[in-house]
């Protein structure tokens, strides 16, 4: 007999041999219909695989987090089944699992294109009704080469060749007459896979990422677990094209970029006044809560990044340059250890601490260019960067402090936090086991000092630390990670930061790593797609047009421009030959929140007529009160708090 622990504590004993389906069977007859696989002692098995002994199950359905993920990877193996059925000249590579979907790269003379993906949609769909079993089956490794190769799958051959040590065996999932190599774990049939799945675009992709070798055919698909999910992700991607940063940037000017500069972000006049915008508000943020503003150099010799450790693991993402006095230097790829010089100069004492440095730091890091996407991730950019130095027996006090101000500022921002993840000790890290141990109750009784209970993410942390990452949710639902801090005692040591005690000795601080909006740029991309260009009032580029009817407003026009500019509003000015409707039309599709119309009875009355992007109607105020108005609504929040 074997002993169960389920997941409620609660202990059952089984027949050796007893599967996980057994003991959902033994539950409810329910939950064995709903059961998808299990989590055994912590590992994700298939549903009928033996148990090896007293073991710890937990019952995965399409509830779970894991569950979402088996169907998403069977949903690969069935279309990889359909591709070969309906074209049997493609030979299959790999199948993985990706945010909300799947991929799987095919090998084919013939390319597909998306007129294809109804005739192989219902094929998936023909698959799914055949109910074929799922089988798991061990294999040796060089009968399983020949095998691959005896049925002309090369790629297939060839990643069981590499990547299996001699000797060992394999694991084939097999469905029908179909076969696949695969690790597994899997549904118990191709019937438990919902049909709410979609095929959605072709793109290309190098066998195995190295330009070198043969391009193959990426077809990428979504799978959920029921159609209503499904239509709600479509209806998401959908909102995000209309959202798109990239689209709305140029449409309101504010920034492009262009094929000689890879990854960097041309601003234009309105785009970096956004920026202006945000960086004087968190300034003003951090002067009250006690930071102090530095500027490192942009541009450190190879000795300085040999020092810190970051020649050693981040060279293949620096820019590095040489010089006729042969120094080879590299432009900065992060802050810290610039911040690191700026603590030493000097003598610091325990008095000192905590020390919090901000830099609105520039960094580059290379990207390949096929990773590089808009404001999201780019090569050059500049972070809310600070790091707080300060003693052990600070790091609570400090770390429930940020959380509080990064959760304000989101705020501030109309972002909804969703949530704080906790990330634990990696798989490979530094430290000893005690040393993580403190460090994650650290992180944690901070966390919990902020009122705040995180989510464990197991093995997230930085390989010198543990983190919080916040986690953000958009207008439309998508989770977007601003906002961190990590904990770190490596970079102190390493380059010899310390100050002097109470009791007269030299002692290492501890460093907190801290940004709340990350890089600006990706910041301000997801502004741009969170409010679909439709800033608040006191975020937007232009925040009243001030558009004259007839030519004989225009001097009341520009007149009642200046007035709102003395009121620190950013005003521009439309006096053009154009129809009120035309004009209305384009500062609408430019974001502009509010249109103050005027013609001769505006003139004469001093008044303007009020209009609000999104609203038809339109409101007739004084110009005296527009202008107290319009200036108290266009206040950052924190200087209307302050009012």
């Amino acid at each position: 007999m074997i002993n169960v622990t389920l997941p409620d504590g609660s202990k059952r004993e089984y027949a050796d041999g007893a599967s996980p389906l057994d003991v959902a069977e033994s539950i409810s007859k329910s939950l064995a219909k709903k059961a998808l696989a299990a989590r055994v002692n912590g590992e994700l098995r298939d549903l009928t695989r033996p148990l090896e002994g007293d073991s710890d199950v937990a019952i995965i359905t399409d509830k779970d987090a894991d569950g979402l993920e088996l169907i998403r990877h069977d949903a690969a193996h069935v279309l990889a089944q359909a591709v070969q059925a309906l074209y049997p000249d493609t030979q299959v590579t790999i199948g993985p699992v990706i945010d909300d979907g799947f991929y799987y790269d095919f090998a084919r003379k013939v390319p597909f294109s998306t007129d294809d993906f109804e005739k192989i949609e219902a094929k998936m769909r023909e698959i799914v009704d055949a109910d074929y079993p799922i089988l798991r089956e061990v294999w040796e490794k060089d009968a399983a080469i020949a095998e691959f190769k005896r049925i002309g799958e090369d790629y297939k051959a060839q990643i069981i060749d590499d990547i299996i040590p001699p000797g060992e065996a394999i694991t084939v999932y097999r469905q029908g007459d179909w076969f696949d190599l695969c690790r597994g774990p899997h549904l118990p049939s191709t019937g438990k896979l919902p049909k709410a799945f979609k095929l959605m675009k072709m793109a290309g992709a190098y066998w195995r990422g190295d330009s070198k070798n043969e391009m193959l055919q990426r077809m990428y698909g979504t799978a959920w677990a029921n159609e209503k999910d499904l239509k709600d992700h479509l209806h998401r991607l959908e909102e995000a094209e209309k959202r798109d940063h990239r689209k709305l940037g140029r449409q309101m000017d504010l920034f492009h970029m262009q094929e000689e500069g890879k990854g960097m972000v041309f601003w234009h006049e309105k785009g970096l006044t956004l920026w202006r915008v945000i960086e004087a508000y968190v300034r003003r943020r951090l002067t009250e809560a006690g930071y102090v503003e530095v500027r490192t150099p942009q541009v450190l010799d190879r000795k300085f990044w040999e020092q810190s450790g970051h020649w050693d693991k981040y060279r293949e993402n620096m820019f590095v340059c040489e010089t006729e006095e042969e120094e080879t230097l590299s432009l900065k790829p992060m802050n810290c250890p610039g911040h690191v010089q700026i603590f030493k100069f000097g003598q610091k004492s325990y008095r000192d601490l905590p020390l919090r440095m901000a830099e609105f730091g520039a960094c580059h890091r290379y990207e390949p260019s096929g990773a590089l996407h808009g404001l999201m991730r780019v090569r050059a950019f500049t972070q809310d960067d600070a790091h707080i130095f300060c003693r052990e027996d600070q790091i609570e006090e400090e770390t429930a402090a940020f959380i509080k101000l990064a959760s304000s500022i989101h705020e501030d921002f109309g972002l909804v936090r969703d949530h704080i993840s906790l990330g634990t000790r990696p798989a490979l890290r530094a430290g000893s086991e005690e040393f993580w141990d403190k460090a994650e109750a650290q992180m944690l009784n901070a966390a919990r000092a902020a009122g705040v209970e995180p989510v464990v993410a197991e093995g997230d942390g930085a390989f010198y630390a543990p983190k919080l990452d916040f986690q953000l949710k958009d207008a439309i639902g998508r989770s977007w990670t601003c906002g961190t801090i990590q904990l770190d005692y490596v970079l102190p040591e390493r380059l010899g930061a310390e100050y002097t005690g109470e009791d007269g000795q030299k002692h290492r601080p501890v460093m907190l790593h801290r940004a709340i909006l990350g890089s600006l740029e990706r910041f301000i991309g997801v502004l741009i797609e969170n409010y679909a260009g439709s800033f608040p009032m006191w975020l937007s580029p232009v925040q009243v047009v001030v558009a004259a009817i007839t030519d004989g407003a225009a001097e009341y026009a520009e007149e009642a421009a200046a007035e709102l500019r003395k009121a620190g509003l950013r005003v521009e000015v439309d006096t053009r030959n154009e129809t009120i409707n035309y004009k209305v039309r384009e500062h609408s599709l430019q974001k502009v929140p509010v249109i103050a119309v005027v013609g001769a009875r505006e003139a004469e009355g001093r008044k303007l007529a009020l209009r609000r992007l999104g609203s038809n109607g339109q409101e007739i105020v004084s110009l005296d009160d527009a202008i107290v108005n319009l200036a108290h609504e266009a206040l950052p929040p924190d200087l209307k708090r302050a009012r």
